[in-house]
């Protein structure tokens, strides 16, 4: 049974860090993604990680400000966002792919929302300027 449940978000001043967390079941052999959203606009991937690697593949809006992680003890997958910017505003999910079509071209497909079979519920972010 796969189940993705998604916390942390809040509201922020512009510079400061929050830690998004994505708990569930049925990491094991997948990717889970890291995708926002905001009113009017098409759903975006922020970052994509295999479970239990540790290198992420990231947009390049939040390069070197954003690191994915995979705790496998813990079967979560977090999202530290540090230096956040009032553009970061949104709707935060977290969804898992496991298709070896996915796992095997991640670095080219990673951002594409249709390659991910379950969702979290989001959690909204909000970075006040």
């Amino acid at each position: 049974d796969v189940q993705l449940q998604a916390s942390g978000g809040g509201l922020v001043q512009a510079g400061g860090s929050l830690r998004l967390s994505c708990v569930g079941s049925g990491f094991d052999d997948s990717a889970i993604g890291w995708f926002r959203q905001t009113p009017g606009k098409e759903r975006e991937g922020v970052a994509s990680i295999v479970y239990g690697e540790h290198n992420g593949y990231y947009a390049d809006s939040v390069k070197g400000r954003f690191t994915i992680s995979s705790d496998n003890a813990k079967n979560a997958v977090y999202l530290q966002m540090n230096n956040l910017k009032p553009e970061d505003t949104a709707v935060y999910y977290c969804a898992r792919g496991a298709s070896t079509w996915l796992l095997l071209r991640l670095s080219a497909k990673w951002r594409n929302e249709n390659e991910y079979d379950y969702w979290g519920q989001g959690t909204q972010v909000t970075v006040s300027s």
